[in-house]
């Protein structure tokens, strides 16, 4: 049975089973792009520090030191899932009773965003069978499983159902605006993490920005788990119902002085407004909104990856 749950103690629990990977050398060339595990001292000085990102320069900088290996943090290896019977890939042709798959698309690239090595799946699953050949094949690659099934067509359910006979799955509501159903808990003998998403392209990137980005972020064993968050005046008035905690897709614009301004974007429910957002406007369950001119806190969605 389904339960009532807070985003920020569904998000407790999700990081909960998120764990760092076991650091490994690796040669330089190779270390580029990689987080490092370790601090590196020169004497008693740290010259590089652990949760730092490799670039060239630290990769000159080991060099110099005459390392030709640096000890890095894995990059956790995503699979996302996308079922549904009624799901066409780009490309192909598309009747009035299907749509295009995006989920997988748009997540796949998002875990490789905040750092993950994502693999995509497209799966429509006839029956519990399949679907559970199909999960048990992407374990043996995976840190972290990621799911998107529809809930009006049953997928939903038929992937609940697999993921409890392979493992610990908790099935709730977050109080977050506009969300749905989600599972998750950790399945197989490694006790992989697994958390399943909406179908709704909107609610399932909000979620992921909300709980799996820092779960891949955790796993990455890096300081910066949460998006760098802003205050920022707002342009207009913003309502939010009592109850729920939103995040409303929104663009920043300079604000002189001061605070910069935040203006909603409207049609929130497109993807065209999700594209098109430069950052989210964060309110709390037990607030009703903001008034024009006040202050709000902002998670800005870095777009220069």
């Amino acid at each position: 049975m389904d339960s009532q749950i807070t985003v920020k103690k569904m998000l407790a629990e999700l990081l909960a089973i998120s764990h760092s990977l076991a650091p490994f050398d690796m040669p330089l060339l190779d270390a580029h792009g990689a987080t490092l595990a370790d601090d590196i001292y020169v004497d008693d000085q740290v010259v590089l520090h652990k949760g730092t990102r490799i670039r060239s320069p630290q990769i000159g900088l080991a060099a110099s030191l005459g390392l030709s290996r640096l000890p890095t943090q894995p990059h956790p290896r995503v699979v996302v899932i996308s079922a549904g019977d009624d799901l066409v890939e780009p490309g192909q042709p598309i009747t009035a009773s299907a749509e295009f798959e995006t989920n997988s698309w748009m997540l796949a690239t998002a875990a490789k965003e905040a750092g993950a090595v994502a693999y995509r799946v497209h799966t429509i699953p006839v029956n519990r069978a399949q679907l559970k050949a199909v999960i048990e094949d992407q374990l043996v690659r995976a840190d972290l499983i990621v799911i998107s099934g529809e809930s009006n067509d049953g997928s939903f359910e038929l992937i609940e159902e697999v993921l409890r006979e392979m493992g610990e799955i908790a099935s709730v509501i977050p109080n977050l605006l506009g969300s749905a159903r989600h599972c998750y808990g950790t399945i197989g003998e490694d006790g992989i993490p697994v958390i399943t998403l909406p179908g709704d392209p909107i609610s399932a990137y909000v979620s992921f920005e909300i709980f799996i980005r820092p779960m891949i972020r955790t796993m990455l064993g890096v300081k910066n788990v949460f998006r760098s968050t802003v205050k920022a005046v707002l342009a207009v008035d913003l309502e939010s119902p009592i109850g729920f905690a939103s995040l409303v897709r929104a663009t920043l614009s300079p604000g002189g002085e001061g605070e910069p301004f935040v203006t909603p974007i409207a049609e929130q429910n497109q993807l065209l407004a999700l594209s098109q957002a430069s950052a989210f406007i964060t309110v709390s369950a037990d607030s009703p909104g903001y008034l024009k001119g006040e202050i709000a806190e902002i998670m800005i969605l870095d777009r220069t990856l």
